[in-house]
């Protein structure tokens, strides 16, 4: 039995190079980048510029508002500093065609 055992992992370790090789990352899930990313990175980056002492717990997206020539994209950051927990509704105006930042607005929250 032992034998048989020893030749079927030998026979499998040389033919191991013939078997298919699978790609891990091919057969992974690959979720597309949102269209917000980038906001999302800008909203953090202000908010850590405007609560500097504080970490950012969480984020949430919370939605996009067209307008004529501006898009503005809304978030709700979770900060916490010295032990208060406290939400922030953060929302990035930036012209449609050049994406340049108009305004950044934050409104602080409870929860």
């Amino acid at each position: 039995m032992k034998k048989l055992l020893v030749c079927l992992m030998i026979l499998f370790c040389f033919n191991s190079a013939y078997l298919p090789q699978f790609d891990d990352a091919a057969y992974a899930q690959q979720k597309p980048i949102p269209p917000y990313a980038k906001w999302s990175k800008v909203a953090m980056d202000k908010t850590k510029e405007k609560y500097p002492n504080a970490q950012i717990v969480d984020y949430l997206y919370v939605g996009r508002k067209n307008g004529d020539r501006t898009t503005t994209e809304k978030f709700k950051l979770w900060l916490k500093e010295n032990q208060k927990e406290f939400g922030v509704y953060v929302d990035i105006e930036f012209i449609k065609e050049t994406e340049q930042v108009v305004n950044v607005t934050y409104t602080e929250t409870a929860s």
